[in-house]
């Protein structure tokens, strides 16, 4: 088994799709697309690519860490009770266990992710 694993940038497989849950979105009609990649540490880590259409969506994050980096688009991050905070391709960042905040996605946004339980 190899310990290196490559992320797709524009994977050529079929992603899972989804809209957001009900109670999460705040507005517009945002779509998702995940192409998950890898998957280690008996399901504690994830890593793939993401890409969400326009809309206003509510992000909780609970017991998950999670790292970013923007392949394409602009998104503004808001963290409940603070300043929004735009972030565009070639950006990367982190959202840390218990975020709670407001994901707006200004142009369709694709991203690397890793997510850690």
């Amino acid at each position: 088994m190899s310990l290196l694993k490559t992320i797709e940038t524009n994977p050529t497989f079929a992603p899972r799709e989804s809209d957001p849950l009900p109670e999460r979105l705040i507005s517009g009609n945002p779509s998702f697309k995940t192409w998950a990649q890898d998957v280690a540490r008996g399901e504690m880590v994830h890593t793939g690519v993401w890409e969400a259409t326009p809309g206003e969506t509510r992000s909780i994050k609970g017991e998950t860490f999670e790292f970013c980096h923007i392949l394409s688009g602009i998104v503004e991050l808001t963290q409940e009770g603070g300043e929004p905070v735009i972030y565009k391709t070639g950006d990367s960042f982190v959202m840390k266990p218990g975020f709670v905040g407001v994901w707006k996605t200004i142009e369709t946004v694709r991203k690397i992710y890793v997510t850690v339980m």
